[in-house]
């Protein structure tokens, strides 16, 4: 193995395998990931039964009390893992949307998957009652996201995929969702609509090991695949055109984008409820941070998990011994960004 100089870069080749990997995006990568498991531990420490942070270190370590043990793994870990998973998934979806369309405005919130999401999962609350209804609402916000996406998908192609297109189809298809699941909180009772108010906030409370597992799963697929899926995006971004001149067969790979970013949208969503901006703000985020022409769909990943583990512990800590929903934070961060790049565009457009 040997390390070539580029400007900006370290070209690591192995054999005939060669591959540019830029130093401000491991730095940056590097620095949030340290910054993303600080929180978590500190995180773990926070509750009713507050635990330094060494204790959570020796807990983690296989040590600690027993009652430490069932506080942080049995309770605690899990919804910190949670916060994490769901952070990455999200910021990796927002990416690839982000680089599909060239338009930082084409998030999955934007585009109606997470409406999507939350229509399928009202739906199972509201039509499944309160018992029954909590047990099929991953499933059905699942079902939910892959039924928006697909419907986007048809409506926006027209000999190809156009990004502006995409984003009005995406914003269309959203409102629509948004009546629908207004309509079924409107002919719920009180018990199943409060239940679904707080699932569509996006909150983490009472997260178990059950809901880690699949999410983590999906993530072991899904996560691979995003970065082959960045890959083809390197030609996509260049048009239709050029991606057809160089080899690229087109519809599949665009398919193949779309997929992944609507499947970690969805897994995250069917395991925390749409936590508002996370796929809309990091991407971009990452972008300014660490340079380049698109957003960094790893480094997207990992500042994804430090916003939403960040704001998870902030809304536990606001009006302690109560907590915010982790998506009103992150709402309150994101939305402030949106309207300003919103004017940013304004102002250029009429310059």
């Amino acid at each position: 193995m040997s390390a070539l100089p580029l400007p900006g870069r370290v070209v690591l080749r192995i054999g005939p395998v060669s591959g540019a990997v830029p130093v401000r995006a491991i730095v940056v990568g590097a620095v949030a990931l340290a910054a993303a498991l600080t929180l978590a531990v500190l995180s773990l420490g926070r509750g009713e039964f507050p635990i330094p942070p060494s204790a959570v270190l020796d807990v983690l370590g296989g040590e600690g009390t027993r009652a430490q043990r069932h506080i942080l793994l049995q309770l605690r870990l899990p919804r910190v893992l949670c916060a994490l998973l769901v952070g990455a998934a999200l910021a990796m979806s927002g990416a690839l949307t982000q680089t599909f369309a060239r338009n930082p405005l084409a998030s999955p919130d934007v585009l109606g998957v997470t409406g999507g999401a939350a229509a399928g999962a009202v739906a199972a609350i509201v039509l499944g009652g309160v018992s029954g209804g909590m047990v099929g609402v991953p499933v059905a916000a699942l079902i939910g996201a892959t039924i928006s996406a697909t419907l986007i998908y048809l409506l926006a192609y027209k000999r190809g995929m156009n990004g502006f297109r995409l984003v009005l189809v995406g914003l269309g298809v959203g409102e629509v969702l948004g009546g629908l699941t207004s309509w079924l909180l409107v002919r719920a009772d009180l018990v199943d609509v409060s239940r679904a108010t707080i699932w569509l906030t996006g909150s983490l409370a009472g997260r178990e090991w059950n809901n880690v597992r699949p999410l983590a799963l999906a993530l072991v697929v899904l996560a691979p695949l995003a970065v082959a899926a960045a890959t083809a995006l390197r030609v996509l971004q260049f048009g239709d055109d050029t991606a057809r001149a160089l080899g690229l067969r087109l519809q599949t790979a665009q398919l193949a984008v779309v997929a992944v970013a609507v499947a970690l949208a969805a897994v995250a969503v069917s395991a925390a409820g749409p936590v508002e901006f996370v796929a809309f703000l990091v991407p971009q985020v990452a972008l300014r941070l660490c340079g380049g022409s698109r957003p960094p769909v790893i480094v997207s990943a990992i500042l994804g998990a430090l916003l939403v583990v960040g704001a998870d512990l902030a809304a536990r800590l606001v009006i302690a011994p109560r907590e915010l929903p982790v998506g009103l934070l992150t709402a309150m961060i994101g939305a402030p960004y949106l309207l300003w790049l919103l004017l940013g565009r304004t102002r250029r457009t009429t310059a």
